[in-house]
């Protein structure tokens, strides 16, 4: 069950705050009823009708694509550079779950299904996000302990969950790290490497949850699966 004036907003007829006024109006109806107090509760069942013009049920999708570099994760942007919705061609209204940096690349969910976004993007649900990290210089062993034991973020340690030196030249006097974590904090991965004393030249994506980016190419995207799906509400349980 969902607030009524959410479930108008999610549709796309217009905003909560509009979908608000036209229920305190009385021009919203459910089932035939008139209904003008807000926070009334409808389910997936119920007809909805705005001004004699009844709503359209949405059918939720569910997308995962690689993220390339140099986009960002919002549905437009102002200063005209490329969004993940470039990428996509979908006549539902989609949005991300979560964001990527906009020079990061890697695994990207999107969808138009609010309550699975907000699951995931839950700390108490601790999703699991993996990235590999290429570093600019070597990668002194005795930091694998301190990054492994967490560092402190604003107050706030970050424990991985998993840490992987993938390769360490000492000669190029370079790195790559995989590291799992499950924050979900703004450029939280670049912060953790940065308090270590190392800069994050690229890094990518490459699992989210049980999801792997696998051969997915950059900019490619596909429909997940109702299997992958019906595994990804586990975590909303």
């Amino acid at each position: 069950m969902e607030r009524l004036q959410k479930v108008i907003a999610q549709s796309g007829y217009t905003s909560r705050r509009k979908a608000e006024e036209l229920i305190l109006a009385g021009k919203v109806y459910v089932n035939g009823e008139k209904v003008n107090t807000l926070g009334t509760k409808v389910s997936g069942d119920d007809l909805i009708t705005i001004d004699g013009v009844t709503l359209k049920k949405e059918d939720y999708v569910y997308y995962m694509m690689n993220k390339p570099r140099g986009t960002i994760c919002t549905l437009s942007d102002e200063k005209n550079r490329k969004t993940v919705m470039d990428y996509i061609s979908s006549n539902e209204r989609i949005y991300p779950i979560g964001r990527l940096d906009y020079d990061t690349t890697g695994l990207l969910l999107l969808t138009n299904d609010g309550d699975l976004a907000n699951a995931l993007m839950h700390p108490s649900h601790a999703v699991e996000k993996t990235y590999v990290a290429k570093l600019n210089r070597y990668f002194e062993p005795k930091d694998l302990m301190r990054l492994k034991d967490g560092i402190s973020i604003d107050n706030i340690k970050c424990i991985p969950t998993r840490v992987k030196i993938k390769n360490n030249d000492k000669e190029k006097d370079t790195s790559i790290v995989e590291i799992t974590i499950v924050e979900g904090r703004n450029h939280i991965v670049k912060r953790v490497f940065q308090e270590l004393g190392y800069l994050v030249d690229k890094l990518t994506r490459i699992q989210y949850g049980f999801l792997k980016l696998d051969n997915l190419r950059s900019g490619e995207y596909r429909k997940l699966t109702i299997k992958e799906v019906k595994k990804l509400y586990e975590y909303h349980e």
